[in-house]
């Protein structure tokens, strides 16, 4: 069950938030050889192909949301969500002033 948010503020150590551990640098992608002394640098085609065979998603890291999500252990700051929202209309407004 959610909670409703309320205009207190958040206090460390007050309810039970750890932190979701970051990831590390991602690994460089490998280049193949092609027959013919080619190779997939020289052939953007072949790279979307083997880009677009694996969705480029870490599932492992979504998986570690759900659970910190159903447990209630992901940190949620209610003054950051407040802030994107604030950005984004500012956003939405000044692109509707453009057109």
């Amino acid at each position: 069950m959610v909670e409703m948010i309320g205009s207190a503020t958040v206090r460390a150590g007050i309810s039970p938030v750890t932190n979701v551990p970051r990831l590390g640098a991602t690994a460089p992608v490998a280049t193949t050889a092609k027959p013919g002394g080619t190779d997939a640098t020289k052939a953007p085609g072949a790279m979307a192909s083997a880009m677009a065979a694996t969705p480029p998603v870490d599932s492992k890291r979504v998986q570690e949301i759900k659970t910190a999500l159903a447990n209630g252990t992901f940190p949620l700051s209610p003054s950051t969500i407040a802030d994107q929202f604030i950005a984004l209309r500012y956003d939405w407004m000044s692109q509707n002033e453009q057109a």
